[in-house]
Order: structure tokens, then C-alpha cells, then sequence
């Protein structure tokens, strides 16, 4: 751990700030949907924040790659932080409004953007190249945490102080991280970065004729953009789900959530200690058809709480062993002083799928899923989904739950000539 400890530093203080921004994020949703009793204007939150993310993220990370990173990650966090501020002012003075929120939340995307490959590659900079999976473990393991302590911690503080608190915990975590990062985290210069001349879109062309030179690279992006589909179409409707049904509710929404957390810790500590795998893609396709056949169906036909916790653990326990596999072909594979360009054009593609899920997740629960299941109170739909409001969205996990396994069915067979190990290295 001697090796790493500037990295260790710097992964506990920025999870801390991540676990408050989690818990504002958290708060956001209920509250919104708690007041309009809409799919798709929660889902409005997401889409504002990936909207510029998938954008800007193409020339985000050309710049990213010029920049300084240790700066570009404290303004942009700086800004964050100011519009979480903006925020609780609104709250204060009694003039919260949605738009606010979509407004708030695109700024927090745009600064998301220009940092996220910052960090990727401020990571590889403090991370020497045989602690790659562990410490992707590490970064599994405090994800893993936050989404346990989230909708606790939350959900408590929502219920009995108000969302004004959250906001207050938030900006408190913010603070450490920030002046860690500002007094005690030095991050080393990429080699070579002072030499390109280039202009922001030669730059940005150079990362996405990197990814046509690399077809293994690109085909993994490309499933991953396809599972964020689904997966953000499921981000959408569970709220609508588990908050409507009549054995669902606030404390039910939380424990799901606590499970979700709960499943990517244990996934994560495992992946800390086990061996690398024989052949790195077929792991990463193995873990996704789990998590695609499991967990959307259990949501869609299961009647209680227990079924639905049961599926979000078995659905979620082998993320962490996808993402240190992808993330280990990532960082190996890709230059360091291309990092930056390449992660943002990976960006771009693997992400843009997201708020199209999201629209899609909110569209469909509010349009056309709940309207059938409310026109269908008895009968065969009825004995599958439930009878009340809540039951449209359980029918909409089950269709993303077919094409999410069909979707890791299809790329299994493209990527099956891919045999990436660590002797690739």
C-alpha cells in the first residue's frame, strides 16, 4: 500500500465528496418525484445532467489532456460546489422549481465532463501498472459503499430534517476532499503532454481513430452503450415502481438501493483478492448476462420486497468483477498520454445512450405502460405485473430485461474471437 498511498489519499477524500453528492442527488429524486408523481420529469434530472456530458465529452478530454489536471479537477469541482449552493439558496427562500433543478443539474454535467477524464487519468498517473485491478477494486469497493450509505443516511435525513440538511452534509464532504486535493495530492505531469500542438478536433480525431485502430476496445464501448440503455431505462422506472406500489414506498426504495450497495461491496472485495481471469472479455461478458437476466425480471414478476432485493443483489454483485476487467483492458491498452482523448471519445459513445434510456425509461412509464397495465385491472397482464399504479413500470423491467439478455447474447458472439489476458500486456 506504500506505493499507492498518494492514490489511497486521494481515492478516500474523493469518495467521501462522492458520497455527498450522492446523498443530494438521492434527496433530488424524491423530492421531485414525491411532488409531480412523474417518471419523466424525474428522469429529466438525468438527462440534464448526461446531456452535456455525452456533448462536450469528445473535446472535453483534448483539453483534458493540455490542462493541468490537479487544477482542472478543483475548479470544476469548485463549480459543482457552487451549484449545490445555488441549490440550497433556492430551498431557503421558498423558490425551488423544477426547471431549477434541470438547470443545476446540466452545469453539474458540463463540469462532470471536463473532470472526468482528469481523473481517469490523474488515476493511472498515481497507479503503478500491476496495482490496476486492485485498485479498480478500490474504486468498486467505495462505490459500492456510497450506494449503501446513500439512501440510508438520505433517506433518514430527508425524512426528519429535510432535504436543506443533505445539501449542508454534502457541501461539508466537498470541503475536505477540495483542500486535500489542493494541499496534499500531487499529481505528476503525463509524458510527453507539453508536445502536442495539435488543435482540439485534430486531437479529438486522433483519439477516435485510436478506437477504429483497436476494434477490441471499440466493440467493448459499444456493448457497454448498449447496456447503459437498459440500464438507464431501469434507472428510470424504479422509482416509479417501488415508490407507487402499495408494499414499495420511501423505506422499501432505500433498502433496494441498500442491497444494490450491499451487492457491489461483496462483488468489490471480491475482485480485490481474486486472481486475474484466464481470458478478460469472457469475463466481462459472463458478468453482464448475469446481471441482465436476473435482477429486471425478479423486479417485473416478483410480488414483494424480498424478491425485489433478491433480484438487485444478484443483478449487482458482479459489476465490480466487469468493470476491473474493462477497466484493466482500458488502462493497459490505451497510451497514457492518449488516455485523456480516448476515455472522452469513449465517453461520447459509451454514454450517449444514457439519456435517450432515461427519456425512454420516463416516456414509457408514463405514456404507454402504466395507461395499458391501467386499462388491464384484471386478467393475464394483472396476474404478471400487479393491478395498481407501479404495475406498468414492473411490465416495462421485464421487456429491458429480454432485450438486455439478447443484447449480451449478440456480443458475446462478436467479441468470442477476443482472448485479451494479461500476457497481452
Amino acid at each position: 500500500m506504500k506505493n499507492i498511498k498518494t492514490y489511497i489519499l486521494l481515492w478516500a477524500t474523493q469518495s467521501l465528496s462522492a458520497l455527498g453528492s450522492g446523498m443530494t442527488s438521492y434527496a433530488l429524486v424524491l423530492w421531485l418525484y414525491l411532488s409531480s408523481g412523474s417518471a419523466l420529469r424525474t428522469a429529466m434530472l438525468s438527462i440534464c445532467s448526461y446531456a452535456p456530458y455525452v456533448l462536450m465529452s469528445i473535446f472535453a478530454g483534448t483539453l483534458s489532456d493540455r490542462w493541468d489536471k490537479k487544477k482542472t479537477m478543483l475548479v470544476c469541482d469548485l463549480i459543482a460546489a457552487l451549484s449545490t449552493v445555488a441549490v440550497l439558496v433556492l430551498i431557503k427562500t421558498d423558490s425551488l422549481n423544477h426547471w431549477h433543478l434541470y438547470l443545476i443539474n446540466a452545469v453539474n454535467g458540463l463540469m462532470n465532463t471536463v473532470q472526468q477524464p482528469a481523473s481517469e487519468v490523474a488515476a493511472t498517473l498515481l497507479t503503478p501498472k500491476e496495482y490496476y485491478q486492485k485498485t479498480s477494486g478500490m474504486r468498486s469497493f467505495s462505490q459500492s459503499l456510497n450506494s449503501i450509505l446513500t439512501p440510508i443516511i438520505a433517506t433518514a435525513l430527508f425524512s426528519f430534517a429535510g432535504i436543506g440538511v443533505v445539501i449542508a452534509v454534502d457541501l461539508s464532504t466537498f470541503g475536505i476532499a477540495f483542500l486535500t486535493l489542493a494541499l496534499f495530492i500531487k499529481i505528476p505531469e503525463v509524458p510527453g503532454s507539453d508536445e502536442q500542438k495539435e488543435s482540439v478536433l485534430s486531437a479529438s480525431r486522433a483519439g477516435l481513430k485510436w478506437l477504429k485502430d483497436n476494434p477490441l476496445i471499440l466493440k467493448l464501448i459499444l456493448f457497454l452503450s448498449c447496456i447503459n440503455l437498459v440500464a438507464s431505462t431501469y434507472d428510470a422506472a424504479l422509482p416509479a415502481m417501488i415508490l407507487s406500489k402499495a408494499n414499495g414506498g420511501q423505506t422499501v426504495f432505500g433498502i433496494i438501493n441498500t442491497c444494490v450497495g450491499i451487492a457491489t461491496l461483496v462483488g468489490s472485495v471480491l475482485v480485490t483478492f481474486l486472481p486475474a481471469p484466464k481470458n478478460r472479455v469472457k469475463a466481462i461478458c459472463t458478468a453482464l448476462f448475469i446481471s441482465m437476466s436476473t435482477e429486471n425480471f425478479m423486479l417485473a414478476l416478483g410480488k414483494s420486497p424480498i424478491i425485489w432485493c433478491v433480484g438487485a443483489i444478484l443483478g449487482w454483485i458482479v459489476i465490480p468483477y466487469m468493470n476491473a476487467n474493462m477497466d484493466v483492458i482500458f488502462r493497459s491498452e490505451i497510451p497514457t498520454d492518449m488516455q485523456g482523448r480516448v476515455y472522452s471519445c469513449r465517453n461520447t459513445l459509451q454514454f450517449f445512450t444514457i439519456p435517450i434510456g432515461f427519456l425512454l425509461g420516463g416516456l414509457l412509464t408514463d405514456k404507454v405502460f402504466e395507461p395499458f397495465m391501467a386499462d388491464n385491472t384484471s386478467g393475464f397482464w394483472a396476474a404478471l405485473f400487479g393491478e395498481n399504479k407501479g404495475s406498468g413500470a414492473a411490465m416495462l423491467f421485464f421487456v429491458i430485461g429480454v432485450i438486455g439478455t439478447l443484447i449480451c447474447v449478440v456480443f458475446t458472439l462478436l467479441l468470442r474471437k477476443h482472448k485479451w489476458t494479461d500476457m497481452d500486456m
